[in-house]
């Protein structure tokens, strides 16, 4: 599957504003959730363009791999591949096994709305408030001029990288966390 998607940093105020605009264009709330996401690294991974992820959500998991396709583009293409795990902690023991290990561990809340044909989502990090909208190219467009957003700034760096960047190493695993 090939995920598209734009991500944006948010200052508060922004983020209200498009709390604000999703609700009067009657966006669908599908709620919010607490995730912890650790990344893997081993195996046959490429530092920079692939990613070995297993997010959990309450009691539910995803393993998740992504590839980034090469190109500068606001808006992101990659390979996406994902599946529930039933047993997150099985999963993990089950990497390690395989050779890979965490490097990174981020927390993130994160709220959900459908537009059009697009999913919005606004996430907070320790680092820092973020939306992506994901969807077809033009669809994200019409979300942009829909939520009056359509001079903001793309956001480039992941969310791996935030997290090297502005992490606290424990070991050798780099964290972000709420406190």
């Amino acid at each position: 599957m090939i995920e598209i998607e734009k991500k944006y940093r948010l200052t508060a105020e922004q983020r209200d504003r498009v709390l604000q605009r999703l609700k009067e264009v009657d966006a669908e709330d599908r709620g919010e959730e607490f995730e912890e996401n650790t990344i893997y690294g081993g195996g046959g991974l490429q530092r920079g363009t692939s990613v070995l992820r297993l997010r959990r959500v309450g009691k539910k998991a995803l393993l998740t791999y992504k590839e980034r396709f090469p190109g500068s583009a606001a808006v992101k293409h990659q390979r996406e591949d994902e599946t529930a795990v039933d047993d997150p902690s099985a999963m993990a023991l089950i990497l390690d096994a395989l050779g890979f290990k965490p490097l990174l561990v981020y927390e993130k809340r994160r709220r959900t709305w459908s537009l059009g044909g697009t999913e919005v989502v606004i996430d907070e990090l320790p680092f820092g408030l973020f939306m992506e909208i994901e969807g077809d190219e033009c669809d994200i467009e019409a979300a942009e001029q829909t939520l009056e957003i359509d001079g903001l700034p793309a956001e480039h760096d992941t969310y791996p990288h935030l997290t090297e960047k502005h992490g606290h190493r424990l070991g050798d695993v780099i964290e972000a966390r709420f406190r």
